[in-house]
């Protein structure tokens, strides 16, 4: 839920005043909500998906937070409602919680067992469930519309980084390697110094045997086909996506370096 509104919050300047109104309406209802404590059994719970690749771990990727969220679901579910309760699981991530091969709407059926037709129900945009749930109140919701993006998670954001690094160290390689190989940057057994201004610096040559064996884990890495040459709008397209992801973690603009 709180991802949710954060995601509301983020688009709220491009929303309008009937948006605002409605953001107005599910803050005042989720103040009146209750906050659950996650409890030592949950986590073991949690941790024996885990062990049993169960999802949300059907991905290639450490879900213990969410699968910590859908424990903490199933224990609210467990006692005895009066009659006429009924619970909601509302995501926007449908690659963990979703089914796989179904529709989005339907839960993972490893998680299928905390959902019902009538009693817990299971959703995907807030929007509709709170139409659903309180269909008096929120039957204006204007805040989903057609929004199903979900924000990429920090550990898809620093291995995008990791390439894009590793591709624009390997051209910079190349271009040096091309120097090299026509004479204009000497390889030395030691780098002297200072170099004259008409010289290009030289590279010592223990550095450079390091960087071929470097470039060779990259070439095996992504493959040749995959490291260019890359023409000036596609060289400027991988150098903004670099500048742009490190932006957005909390480096300077056009932060190049490799």
């Amino acid at each position: 839920m709180l991802r949710q509104l954060n995601d509301v919050d983020h688009r709220l300047p491009t929303l309008g005043e009937a948006a605002v109104d409605t953001i107005g309406r599910i803050e005042k209802l989720f103040a009146h909500t209750p906050v659950i404590e996650t409890s030592d059994a949950v986590k073991l719970r949690a941790a024996q998906r885990a062990i049993d690749k169960r999802a949300p771990f059907h991905r290639q990727r450490n879900g213990i937070d969410d699968a910590i969220l859908i424990e903490i679901y199933a224990d609210a579910i467990a006692p005895k409602a009066p009659a006429g309760t009924r619970f909601a699981f509302v995501t926007h991530n449908t690659k963990d919680f979703s089914h796989p091969s179904a529709s989005d709407k339907l839960p993972h059926p490893d998680m299928a067992g905390c959902f019902s037709r009538v009693r817990s129900l299971y959703f995907i945009t807030l929007g509709e469930a709170l139409r659903r749930i309180r269909p008096a109140q929120f039957a204006d919701l204007m805040i989903e519309q057609e929004w199903h993006e979900e924000p990429r998670r920090l550990t898809e954001i620093t291995n995008i980084i990791g390439e894009l690094i590793d591709k624009v160290w390997y051209n910079r390689h190349q271009v040096r390697r091309e120097m090299i190989e026509e004479g204009k940057i000497k390889l030395v057994e030691k780098e002297t110094f200072p170099v004259k201004d008409h010289e290009s610096r030289p590279i010592q040559r223990d550095f450079w045997e390091g960087a071929l064996k470097s470039a060779a884990k990259v070439e095996k890495k992504f493959g040749l086909e995959n490291l260019g040459p890359w023409d000036d709008f596609e060289w400027g397209m991988i150098n903004g996506k670099l500048s742009a992801l490190r932006w957005v973690l909390g480096d300077d603009w056009d932060m190049l370096d490799t």
